[in-house]
């Protein structure tokens, strides 16, 4: 084994991903090490001409290459120093950590998993990287071994001390989740972030002009509103002044949904309301997107390492870098017509003449950024409602997934509506009158994608917010038909929760009660999966109290070994949630990053929360186990969104959607008796449909 690390400078921001980065990097300094051996040094500042035991093991086949988020030094090996060793020699330390649900970062791994790592010579590491790797500030002189000769020094030692960490990480760490399969995934995950995807930049620098200019009228905008009191919409602490001073309103933040809710408040003055449309636009976070495309493009007009293998390290999915690929608009887009027109006004400099919302436009034309190069297309499949899917699978709701089969083969009913039929204990075809997408049908839709791990009133505010729905509307739909029993029990709940002084989340009466009942109703339609969270959650308990001892719990082995629980999947991979505890209330609790503070600490979960983990976890297994299926019949993939994979192909026949599908859709072995669909479409350019 070959332990590698570079330290390098550029004048490209590292911000600006590492394939545009590498491409015009000086690697100044190679620390590297076989086995167990010694950390050697290279200065190539002192000289150019690498050692002849690094360059034995550079060529060597036989020798496997381990580094700290790999893909930065395979692209330096590449750029740098014209040294190109095959991806399957390489080995990541921080894949392998995420693979198993630690932090990716070296310093906080050596924290974690108690490695000696001077802490002082880190923050001191962290400065001379500023100093050395950066241009400096104010167009001060490049500093150098020659100018700094003291830092440099320290900048060496600190280069030895971080590869001798990241061997020591690597003892540390297990591997169960980062070999034989996965490492084959990861592998193919890195030649599909080397290929990258190419970018529309004609749309890029238009969109950017666009976006500019309607930020500046936005301003000039938001200076209007408030007769000069704040300069630009994005002001937030003087703009929420303004509000509480000029109309009396006192609002706790200013985030999208907030202000969502109180454009629907007809007390708002529409003066204020207005002022509150402008700030909604000129916060759209995707138009940035923009800028960071045209600022990592490669030279030959693609855009590269956009994926994070196992990013999402509780699940293992994707997750999005530079471009941030997985976070792009998908619900309450114009039509697809529309967008097409929009994007054509764009390129002609013409969109603040057609648009009134030229950011909202920006935001929903940024999926046709990825092109086709001459003489190729794009063939685009989506794995269909693979959680639903899945979840029925694993919980054996077995009159769902027979429901799925039928849909599939053209007999059965649409999935919301037979949810709503099931849950009401009606005829489906007596569903919105047995047609169409009525409020019934939406109704359906709600609660199977709130419900499902056992998400109770809370979970509809976040569906409300996700999908553009009245919760106040939707209570006005449904109370008719709710049966007196349930009422009864959710009209029971709410007193109880307003004695205990638990949220009601704002919720009127009655729109809490309905929230509460569609929740009971769907629970009583689904024992199979109120069961499923039950058993998980008793026996994750039963393992972490009995540590050594494996225990079978519906498709999964569940067992804790030290300071790790795991829960073996039928895909053969493993959840891993580091160091399990239960609390003094009975919660099962265990380390992780804290979504919301970004750091690592204590979280607790239960028996719903545990099937979303293995749910989405499963979903990414089903799809990702398939894409070499998909590479050896020549789609060549350029990105992997969510259950979703996009390909390039030549502009040929054989290469179609419907064949695509099938390749996605056949379930792998593990996983017998899923019924799985798919669909998609052929393009020069890519555009998510409606």
């Amino acid at each position: 084994m070959l332990w590698l690390d570079f330290e390098t400078f550029s004048e490209v921001p590292i911000k600006h991903g590492t394939y545009r980065y590498t491409a015009s990097c000086e690697a100044m300094i190679v620390t590297y090490t076989l086995d167990d051996g010694p950390v050697h040094l290279w200065d190539r500042t002192l000289d150019a001409h690498m050692p002849a035991g690094l360059e034995y093991a550079l060529h060597d086949d036989n020798e496997l290459v381990t580094a700290h988020a790999s893909m930065f030094d395979r692209n330096v090996l590449r750029y740098a120093l014209g040294i190109e060793v095959p991806i399957p020699r390489w080995r990541d330390t921080m894949v392998r950590a995420l693979a198993h649900s630690l932090p990716g970062g070296l310093d906080k791994l050596c924290e974690i998993l108690n490695v000696p790592h001077d802490q002082a010579k880190v923050k001191d590491g962290r400065k001379l990287i500023q100093l050395f790797c950066k241009p400096r500030p104010g167009g001060k002189e490049r500093a150098t071994r020659e100018t700094h000769p003291e830092q440099w020094q320290r900048f060496c030692e600190y280069a030895v001390a971080d590869i001798e960490a990241m061997r020591a990480v690597a003892r540390r760490l297990p591997d169960w989740n980062f070999r034989a399969e996965e490492l084959a995934l990861w592998h193919l995950d890195q030649r599909i972030n080397d290929r990258g995807f190419r970018v529309d930049s004609v749309l890029v620098e238009a969109a950017i002009e666009a976006t500019a200019r309607a930020k500046q009228g936005l301003s000039d905008e938001t200076v209007r509103l408030t007769n000069g009191n704040v300069e630009k919409a994005t002001q937030r602490d003087r703009l929420l002044q303004h509000i509480v001073e000029s109309y009396g309103v006192m609002l706790p933040d200013l985030k999208g949904d907030t202000l969502e809710r109180r454009l629907n408040d007809e007390s708002l003055p529409e003066e204020l309301k207005e002022l509150l449309r402008v700030r909604l636009q000129a916060t759209m976070s995707s138009t940035s997107k923009y800028i960071s495309l045209a600022n990592g493009v490669s030279a030959d007009g693609r855009l590269r390492g956009t994926i994070q293998f196992n990013g999402a390290s509780r699940t293992g999915r994707d997750a999005g870098r530079t471009f941030q690929p997985q976070n792009l608009p998908s619900r309450g887009l114009p039509p697809q017509a529309d967008i097409d027109l929009g994007i054509d006004a764009m390129k002609a400099g013409a969109a603040h003449l057609m648009y009134d919302n030229v950011m909202h436009l920006a935001a929903s034309a940024i999926r046709g950024i990825v092109v086709a190069p001459p003489g190729k297309k794009l063939v685009v499949s989506d794995l269909s409602n693979i959680e639903g899917r899945y979840a029925a699978w694993l919980a054996g709701e077995e009159w769902k997934l027979q429901a799925f089969r039928d849909y599939d083969a053209g007999t059965g009913a649409d999935l919301y509506r037979l949810a709503y039929a099931k849950s009401f204990r009606v005829p489906v075809e007596a569903v919105d009158g047995g047609k169409g997408k009525g409020p019934q049908r939406q109704i359906g839709k709600v609660m199977e994608l709130m419900l499902q791990y056992q998400g109770g009133v809370g979970a509809y505010l976040t569906g409300a917010e996700t999908y553009g729905i009245d919760l106040d509307e939707m209570a006005e739909q449904a109370w008719p038909a709710l049966p007196g029993d349930v009422i009864h029990e959710a009209e029971g709940f709410l007193t109880w929760t307003i004695e205990k002084k638990r949220p009601t989340f704002g919720l009127p009466g009655k729109t809490f009660i309905v929230c509460d009942a569609l929740k009971r109703l769907w629970r009583r339609a689904h024992p199979a999966t109120c069961g499923i969270w039950d058993d998980l959650e008793a026996v994750v308990k039963d393992a972490i109290e009995q540590p050594g001892r494996t225990f079978n719990c519906r498709r999964f082995l569940i067992r804790r070994d030290g300071a790790w629980l795991r829960i073996g999947m039928p895909s053969g991979r493993a959840l891993c949630y580091p160091s399990p505890s239960i609390d003094k209330s009975g919660r099962i609790t265990y380390m992780g990053i804290n979504q919301y503070m970004k750091q690592w600490s204590r979280l607790h979960t239960y028996g719903g929360k545990l099937l979303e983990n293995l749910t989405q976890a499963g979903a990414r297994d089903v799809l990702f186990y398939r894409t070499p299926a998909v590479e050896d019949a020549g789609y060549e993939i350029v990105l992997k969104v969510h259950d979703e994979i996009i390909a390039e192909t030549p502009d040929e026949d054989r290469f179609n959607a419907k064949h695509l599908s099938s390749l996605i859709a056949t379930p792998p072995a593990w996983a017998e008796g899923l019924p799985l669909a798919a669909a998609g479409f052929e393009s020069y350019r890519y555009r998510k449909d409606d």
